[in-house]
C-alpha cells in the first residue's frame, strides 16, 4: 500500500460505547482505509461545540494515507445540548480526558464495527489530535497536566499507550496569561506542559488573537517552547484559530477559509504521525524541507 496515495475510505458511525458513568453513552466514528494492514490509530479530540461529524478535511486525508481514525463526541458538543447547570459541567475536561482512554480501552470492539477492519490496527502505534479545546483534552494524554488553584500540578492521566500527537491551536498556560473571563469561566484552562514528554507537533496560527487570553497568538505555541523532549511547532503565517478551515468544509466558525493552508496543515501533519510511529521513515523530514524551500511558504517549522 502506497502510503502517499488516497485509498477508498470506509467509515462507521455512531458505533456506541456504553458509560454509565458518564450519565450518557459515548458515540463514536471510525474511519479507515478499505485496504492494508498494520493501520496506525490517531484518536481526535473535536474542539468545543463540535461531534464525531467534524473535522472532515482532516480525517478524510489521514483515513485515505493509511491510518484508522477515531473520533469520540464530548458531552460539550451541540448535538448533545447538555445545559449549563448541568452538574458535570466543573468536571466536563475530565469527562473528555476519559473518552479518549476509552476509546482506546474498547478499541476491540471500534474495530469490530467496522466491516473488514478486524485484525488490521496496529495498537502498538497509537497517537492522538485535538484541535482547540481538543489539544488541550490530546495534551494531557501525552503528558500535560492541569495545575490546582494553589498552582500544583493535578493527577497525571498520560496514557502509555499513546506514542505521538499532534496540538491544533492548543491554549497556552494559565494564572496571569488569562484573560479575567477565562479565568472565571474556565479554570481548567491552566496547563503544565513540564511533564509533557511524548512526542509531539504544535501548530499554531501567528493571527490567533484569542479572548481567553492577554498574550496574543504566542500563547499557543507554549506547548511547544515549554515541552520537553522532542517537539515540532509548524507556525501558519496569517492564520487564525481555524488554521484555515481544518474543522470542516465550509463550516460556519472559520474566519480565515483557506484551501492551501489546510492542505499543508493536513500534510503535515500526517507526515509527522507517520515518522513519529515509523522511527524509519522520512516522510516528516521530506516535507519540512519542501516546506523551508519554498518561495512562498505558508508557514515554518522548528524542531528540535
Amino acid at each position: 500500500m502506497r502510503h502517499n496515495a488516497p485509498t477508498p475510505v470506509i467509515s462507521t458511525h455512531p458505533v456506541v460505547l456504553p458509560t454509565p458513568e458518564r450519565g450518557q453513552d459515548l458515540h463514536v466514528r471510525v474511519s479507515a482505509p478499505a485496504t492494508g494492514h498494520n493501520l496506525p490509530v490517531i484518536v481526535l479530540s473535536h474542539g468545543f461545540g463540535q461531534s464525531l461529524h467534524g473535522y472532515a478535511p482532516l480525517v478524510d486525508h489521514w483515513a485515505a494515507r493509511g491510518f484508522a481514525v477515531v473520533q469520540p463526541t464530548h458531552l460539550d458538543s451541540r448535538t448533545l445540548d447538555v445545559p449549563p447547570d448541568d452538574p458535570r459541567h466543573p468536571e466536563i475536561w475530565r469527562f473528555r480526558v476519559t473518552d479518549l482512554t476509552t476509546a482506546l480501552d474498547r478499541l476491540d470492539v471500534l474495530e469490530a464495527a467496522v466491516p473488514g477492519l478486524a485484525g488490521r490496527l496496529d495498537r502498538d502505534r497509537i497517537a492522538v489530535a485535538g484541535h482547540s479545546w481538543g489539544a488541550q483534552t490530546a495534551s494531557t494524554l501525552l503528558g500535560a497536566r492541569v495545575l490546582d488553584a494553589d498552582g500544583r500540578p493535578g493527577e497525571d492521566l498520560s496514557d502509555p499507550r499513546v506514542k505521538a500527537g499532534v496540538l491544533l491551536a492548543v491554549p497556552g498556560t494559565g494564572g496571569d496569561d488569562l484573560t479575567p473571563f477565562a479565568a472565571e469561566h474556565f479554570p481548567f484552562m491552566s496547563p503544565d506542559f513540564t511533564a509533557m514528554t511524548t512526542p509531539a507537533l504544535v501548530v499554531a496560527g501567528d493571527a490567533d488573537q484569542s479572548a481567553l487570553t492577554v498574550r496574543g497568538p504566542g500563547w499557543f505555541t507554549d506547548a511547544h517552547t515549554r515541552g520537553p523532549g522532542a517537539k515540532s511547532l509548524l507556525t501558519l503565517f496569517g492564520a487564525e484559530h481555524s488554521l484555515g478551515g481544518v474543522a470542516g468544509y465550509a463550516v460556519a466558525e472559520t474566519t480565515d477559509e483557506n484551501p492551501d493552508r489546510v492542505a499543508l496543515v493536513r500534510h503535515l501533519t500526517w507526515a509527522f504521525l507517520r515518522s513519529a510511529l515509523h522511527p524509519a521513515n522520512t516522510d516528516w523530514a521530506t516535507a519540512s524541507a519542501e516546506l523551508a524551500a519554498s518561495t512562498n511558504p505558508l508557514g515554518r517549522i522548528e524542531s528540535r
